[in-house]
């Protein structure tokens, strides 16, 4: 276990990264204090589903938004929200055409 302070930390980043890569746990601090830790990661994700992954965990953290659990669309009870029957279609009229008159019939 290494301890580090944040200003080594920022000029040496890739070698304490390749130690935490190795194995090795990193205890940053910030004026004597130990703030951090830097250990190696639990979860792998693909690299290119990384980023989308990693934003939407940080979304469903933070509560603004709550992930399903079931990938069977079947699991979940279909939503309140409706719109009349052919409001979609005249919206797409009326996006298409001129945008004069109501989009909806």
């Amino acid at each position: 276990m290494y301890a580090v302070g944040i200003r080594e930390l920022k000029a040496k980043l890739s070698d304490f990264v390749r130690k935490v890569r190795d194995g090795e746990v990193i205890l940053v601090t910030d004026r004597g204090r130990v703030v951090a830790e830097l250990r190696a990661a639990t979860v792998q994700l693909p690299a290119d589903d990384a980023d989308d992954e990693l934003g939407l965990r940080d979304l469903g953290q933070s509560g603004a938004l709550e992930r399903g659990l079931a990938h069977d669309p079947e699991a979940y009870e279909p939503s309140p929200l409706a719109l009349a029957e052919g409001t979609s279609e005249g919206l797409l009229k009326w996006l298409r055409g001129a945008g004069s008159g109501d989009p909806v019939p």
